[in-house]
């Protein structure tokens, strides 16, 4: 006699059409522009008609919501792998996480209008797909703490500034590196100014492991 299966098979199928939508869609955005995205687009690229993406996705901007928190989701999870190998000192741990933002910034121009730019008219991400860009701004707190950078408008400088960077390099010079190479300078001045010695080492837990 058999069991009850273990597996929903019904909901992975429609989960897989449902990424293979968001997949589609981030093409779209990629080759047409983000604010150039259609449903009929997106709906070509699965094999669909338009009004059949209804029955996975309730509108554009429900899209739009899932491609926003798939962005943050991947961004969340970079900065998190690089826990493991954090330096143990100030430039050494700004330097890498900066960095990393920035490449990851750079490498996707549409990813980053979603993630960072209200390219979109009408759209706000909802509560949920906002959740991730909340956990990434948690994470910045608490490793910028572990050097001694705690005010809040030290660590809007830090944001305005990588930010910023990446915004500099993808619209005046995109796939180049005119504003990356600035970019360990930049670090070195914001540490100065926010009066971290750049030789400071990171404070640890009582597990002897970054907070």
């Amino acid at each position: 006699m058999l069991g009850t299966p273990n597996r929903d098979r019904a909901a992975e199928r429609r989960e897989a059409t449902r990424q293979e939508i968001i997949d589609a869609a981030w093409d779209v955005a990629r080759e047409q522009g983000l604010a150039q995205l259609t449903l009929r687009d997106v709906a070509a690229r699965v094999g669909m008609k338009a009004p059949s993406l209804y029955s996975h996705v309730d509108s554009k901007n429900a899209i739009y919501d899932a491609m926003f928190a798939q962005a943050w989701t991947e961004c969340l999870e970079l900065m998190q792998a690089l826990d493991e190998g954090r330096p143990d000192d100030a430039r050494g741990t700004v330097r890498m996480y900066a960095r990393a933002y920035f490449d990851f910034s750079v490498s996707d121009l549409a990813r980053f209008q979603l993630m960072n730019q209200r390219t979109i008219p009408g759209f706000e991400p909802s509560p949920e797909a906002y959740a991730p860009a909340v956990l990434v701004l948690d994470g910045l707190r608490e490793r910028l703490a572990a050097i001694g950078i705690t005010a809040r408008e030290d660590i809007d400088l830090y944001v305005a500034l990588v930010g910023g960077l990446a915004d500099a390099q993808l619209a005046n010079d995109p796939g180049g590196d005119r504003w990356a190479r600035l970019f360990d300078r930049a670090v070195d001045m914001y540490l100065h100014d926010v009066g971290i010695p750049t030789g400071v080492p990171v404070t640890t837990t009582q597990e002897g492991t970054p907070p």
